[in-house]
């Protein structure tokens, strides 16, 4: 279920594009209750989301390799490999040039599966944010593994079956061969139509993964590969609040991001040109009302590997009746 302002959301945004309307009916049907303080946020989350699809799409055309990372590789004029296989952004290079030019070359990069999700999460919230609050909020990138910048927000929910497109997943191989340690698991994004973007692997189904991983286990094995809890995605409220609510939200305790990034967004009248910025993104999101026209209309068929778009709309309103594996 959805609630804006307190109020259970009868159907998406107005000005919803028909992604966005499928992502809607997909949390609306859920039992959890997902609550935003206005339609900007909601409208920012569900954007975003498709936004990230939309890059795991373009990594997977891009002609980028999978590689270990001792054998990784990158744009020299764009990034500087490190000892450990990782990318350090050149001082010279914007971070939306550098994140955008992976995409635009990727024959030149090389890296393992964990890096490019986060290559994925960078470029969705780049062309979500735009340039300007991008590399206002995104500077000194480094990619390695698991290592993100914190301004990314992101959460782990650990639930599953609230899974939705654009959030991240790890496939599990408990008993992979020695010989094959690369294949001790694949990190996913969950795309529109149920299926999963891995780097190196492909888009595939989930039992599709499964066998892959599968045929790189210990000889004999009965153990499975399988889909695990994880479930990570942005605090998509905490990040518009941040970026672009001009809530005046920082972080409390230890910060080891450049405060001054703060005092430029959250000061209004401090930065013409930070406060243009965020201006800019939030006339992007713009204002979206409720629109009483789209009502629920929950059509139930038999569970089948793909939807039509406007079937699966609105087949995810009743979703959690019968569970996510009817949809994969």
């Amino acid at each position: 279920m959805i609630e804006v302002m307190g109020v259970l959301a009868s159907g998406p945004p107005s000005g919803a594009t028909p992604a966005e309307t499928e992502l809607f009916w997909m949390k609306a049907g859920q039992r959890t209750v997902y609550r935003y303080a206005s339609w900007e946020e909601l409208g920012f989350e569900l954007r975003t989301r498709v936004l990230l699809t939309e890059a795991a799409h373009a990594l997977q055309t891009s002609g980028a390799q999978f590689a270990i990372f001792r054998d990784s590789r990158c744009n020299p004029r764009y990034w500087r490999r490190d000892e450990k296989g990782g990318f350090r952004l050149l001082e010279s290079v914007t971070p939306a040039d550098g994140i955008r030019n992976i995409f635009q070359e990727g024959p030149l990069y090389a890296f393992e599966c964990a890096t490019a999700i986060v290559i994925v999460l960078y470029k969705g919230m780049l062309d979500s944010l735009g340039d300007g609050l991008f590399n206002l909020w995104f500077g000194g990138l480094l990619l390695y593994d698991w290592h993100y910048d914190e301004d990314l927000q992101l959460v782990d929910s650990k639930k599953p079956e609230d899974a939705v497109p654009g959030d991240v997943q790890y496939f599990k191989n408990p008993d992979v061969s020695p010989e094959h340690p690369e294949w001790q698991g694949e990190n996913v994004l969950l795309l529109l139509d149920g299926m999963y973007y891995g780097h190196g692997i492909g888009i595939k189904s989930g039992g599709e993964i499964i066998e892959s991983l599968n045929r790189k286990r210990r000889p004999f094995s009965v153990t499975s590969a399988y889909l695990t809890d994880v479930v990570v995605h942005p605090d998509y409220q905490k990040l518009y609040r941040t970026i672009i609510g001009g809530s005046g939200w920082a972080r409390s305790g230890t910060e080891t991001t450049d405060s001054s990034r703060r005092e430029q967004v959250n000061h209004s009248g401090t930065n013409q040109g930070q406060k243009s910025q965020v201006e800019t993104v939030q006339a992007q999101v713009g204002q979206r009302e409720l629109s009483q026209e789209q009502q629920s209309q929950a059509l139930l068929s038999q569970p089948q590997t793909k939807w039509t778009r406007g079937n699966r709309a609105q087949m995810y309103k009743v979703c959690a009746r019968i569970g996510r594996d009817a949809f994969r």
